[in-house]
């Protein structure tokens, strides 16, 4: 699987925009493109918003197929956007993300735990464009528990 996958891009944010929001405004914590992130075994991404938020989260790391980006974007006829609005950290290409729910599985020799799908919220129809929710449902990205840590890097 290692192989197959590359890393396109790896972003983070040190705040909450949208998660625990609902019925509120969006909040502007910028999110930042980096060549390279540690992974915390346990914890997450050091710098990121989730970085420690709590002992066993499903979050810990989210992962977005730039495929699934690509078309979703061609059907909204949306051009000018960037992944980074969907904020989820790392951006990959060639590997099916939804297979490797309730997997172990390695990239770049960091262990990880697929546990769910990132499932999209209202909220991507004002990041993204307005259907962009109902277009992402069933491809919103993964969440991840890190199991053994280590440093990815942009290598796409």
């Amino acid at each position: 699987m290692e192989e197959t996958c590359q890393i396109l891009a790896i972003y983070l944010s040190p705040g909450h925009n949208f998660f625990g929001r609902h019925n509120q405004s969006a909040l502007a914590h910028q999110i930042v493109s980096v060549p390279q992130v540690d992974c915390v075994a346990g914890s997450g991404l050091v710098g990121d918003r989730f970085f420690k938020y709590k002992p066993g989260y499903k979050g810990q790391i989210t992962f977005f197929a730039s495929e699934v980006f690509d078309s979703v974007c061609e059907g909204l006829g949306v051009c000018e956007k960037q992944p980074s609005l969907l904020r989820r950290n790392v951006l990959t290409r060639g590997i099916d993300l939804n297979t490797l729910i309730g997997m172990t599985f390695s990239i770049q020799g960091v262990v990880f735990e697929g546990t769910e799908e990132c499932r999209p919220c209202y909220w991507m129809d004002t990041a993204l464009a307005p259907g962009a929710e109902a277009a992402l449902r069933g491809r919103g990205g993964l969440r991840a528990r890190i199991l053994e840590g280590g440093t990815l890097c942009v290598n796409g």
